[in-house]
């Protein structure tokens, strides 16, 4: 038995990564790391296999670790977003004597980008710098610095010498002043995250039929337990309904529980009508619904991946066309270097944001790996595997769910023909969305007074009227955003269908959320993008709120913590950089003139 071994391991096991450029010492902390615990060395890796990763066990004192071990990030990132391993947590090595290098923030990329938020920082070769505690300091703070601007907080720092196997197992005489855990305590501490049946339910639905009259759904759990009795939530349709019973193809009989890894049939209590490719889950846990989700992806297509195309997704069992909406960044698989105008041709690694026509249940991969991973096709050949974020996006289900029923529609009086005749003019939506400085209320403001004064029925929607009242109750994240948008929209919608110009002042971020609005108001609906660059936008910064989003003061903040998704086929678009306020004014005003106006008002006639 290794040393310091119990005959039962007291904790779940562990999988666990280790980068660092090729002269970190890498191979040398693996070795030692076996050397201490009395695990036999690694075996050849296995041939034919994808991917030249190999898997290496050891044990310490209470739990098995698996550390999977991939020669460069190319071999790495195709076995993560493959789904062939996962990892809970990942050492991050650093040469004490080079300190914190480009391929050191790659790596940090590398593990940001794969979701893993588990990481010690080790700082290696501590015998070139004289074992010293202020280099060490020095390293490791700039490292757990740079880890927490991307979103990892850092676990703890460890200085060693894999070489002579200071603090991997034993605490080191030559490093007297450090008090902290050596490699193998840190481990300890690490969570156990890729466990199935610890999750929440995730059962992909590949086949629906009946038995006995019953709804019957068959599929494979990936994560969670279902028990008889469960109401199961199914996704994207929000469909529900109770398990009457269970059969798993591995029993003969019925049984009262299955676990992830079981394919199974379920019996609903009622004939609801399902689709193949729902996921089914618990109702306080269910995936996310969305039409827009950030991704990352291993592109492997003959030809380059291109902004606007449509390719088939495929999430489990759930398949739908999408279109690349942005490519963001493109980085070499093996150097990780970006890409210069981000390119992505075979063999990249690419940020991208992806939309399509119809919702969509996903869960973020740091989150459930199991249905965080999707793939790409074109023309039946997989061009891509890639990983899911929902950074910064909504959930929308919120949006989606319909609570009100009962509810008879009952006939206006006043038709929208002798509404329009009365005022001179229809009614309708002038959505206004730019980023924060782009300068949408201002022209909101000004437009009002203009049209006002030539005879239009005008009202202005923005925060100051808004959030005061009618959304008093919601904050400003994501979701409360999006609901934020979603009452304005039908806010706004009440105020065309009356007769009146309403003009909406928001930032509206989402593409999603003003499709909503302009599926409230209909035809009456009139998206204006208030174009102004970012940096523009800094400039004015009316309000202070851009310095306080880039001193962390405020999360979620658009344009720098948050995306904008620019409009992709406004009415109008008013560039507030290039042109002045008055100017910009009259653009909207010749634009209400031209469709709106049923006839010439007695101040145009003025003029």
């Amino acid at each position: 038995m290794p040393r310091n071994q119990s005959p039962r391991t007291a904790q779940p096991p562990l999988k666990l990564v280790v980068v660092g450029h090729v002269d970190s010492g890498k191979s040398t902390l693996i070795g030692c790391l076996l050397h201490d615990t009395g695990s036999p060395p690694p075996g050849k890796r296995q041939e034919g296999e994808a991917t030249e990763v190999s898997r290496i066990r050891f044990m310490t004192g209470s739990r098995d670790c698996t550390v999977i071990d991939a020669p460069s990030p190319r071999e790495f990132l195709r076995t993560m977003v493959s789904g062939v391993d996962c990892a809970d947590a990942a050492i991050l090595i650093v040469d004490a004597a080079e300190g914190v290098s480009e391929d050191s923030r790659r790596h940090a990329y590398l593990l940001h980008q794969l979701g893993i938020r588990q990481v010690a920082v080790v700082v290696n070769k501590m015998d070139l710098v004289a074992f010293g505690q202020d280099r060490f300091a020095e390293v490791a703070g700039d490292m757990s610095r740079h880890l927490s601007e991307i979103g990892i907080a850092p676990a703890l720092a460890v200085p060693v010498s894999a070489r002579d196997g200071d603090n991997i197992a034993r605490r080191s005489k030559n490093m007297a002043w450090y008090g902290g855990p050596s490699v193998l305590e840190a481990l300890e501490r690490f969570q156990s995250v890729t466990l199935s049946m610890d999750q929440p339910l995730r059962l992909p639905i590949q086949d629906v039929g009946e038995l006995e009259g019953r709804r019957l759904l068959t599929g494979r759990i990936e994560t969670g337990v279902l028990r008889v009795g469960d109401t199961l939530l199914l996704s994207p349709s929000n469909k529900n309904a109770q398990v009457h019973s269970i059969k798993v193809s591995s029993a003969h009989d019925p049984v009262a529980v299955a676990r992830a890894g079981d394919t199974v049939g379920v019996v609903l209590d009622e004939k609801i009508y399902v689709e193949c490719g729902e996921m089914a889950s618990h109702k306080e846990n269910p995936p996310q619904l969305t039409t827009v989700f950030p991704a990352s992806l291993v592109w492997n297509g003959a030809e380059p991946l291109g902004a606007g195309k449509t390719y088939t997704l495929r999430i489990a069992t759930q398949e739908a066309r999408i279109a690349v909406q942005s490519i963001e960044r493109a980085f070499d698989m093996d150097t990780l270097a970006e890409r210069a105008g981000g390119r992505v041709e075979c063999d990249t690694f690419a940020e991208v944001i992806l939309r399509g026509r119809q919702i969509l249940a996903v869960d973020e991969f740091r989150a459930i790996a199991q249905t965080g991973r999707f793939a790409l096709f074109d023309g039946g050949q997989k061009v891509a595997g890639g990983l899911i974020s929902m950074a910064g996006y909504p959930d929308q289900r919120q949006a989606l769910t319909v609570k009100s029923t009962n509810i008879t529609s009952v006939a206006h009086r006043v038709t929208a023909k002798s509404r329009l005749q009365r005022n001179g003019h229809g009614g309708g939506v002038l959505w206004l969305t730019g980023l924060s400085g782009a300068g949408k209320s201002t022209l909101a403001m000004a437009v009002e007074q203009h049209l006002f004064r030539k005879g239009f029925h005008v009202y202005v929607l923005d925060g100051d009227n808004v959030r005061r009242g009618l959304n008093a109750n919601l904050g400003f994240s994501p979701m409360d955003r999006a609901e934020n948008i979603r009452r304005i929209g039908e806010v706004a919608a009440l105020f065309a269908d009356s007769g009146i110009i309403c003009v909406s002042a928001f930032i509206s971020p989402y593409q999603s959320d003003r499709d909503r609005a302009r599926a409230a108001a209909g035809n009456d609906f009139h998206e204006i993008h208030i174009k102004a660059d970012l940096e523009t936008c800094e400039q004015r910064d009316p309000k202070g709120l851009y310095r306080k989003a880039r001193a962390g003061e405020i999360q979620d903040f658009t344009g720098i913590s948050a995306p904008y998704e620019e409009p992709v086929a406004p009415e109008l678009c008013v560039d507030t950089a290039s042109h002045t306020i008055d100017e910009c004014v009259q653009q909207i005003v010749d634009y209400v003139n031209r469709v709106f106006a049923l006839e010439p008002t007695a101040g145009d006639r003025d003029d």
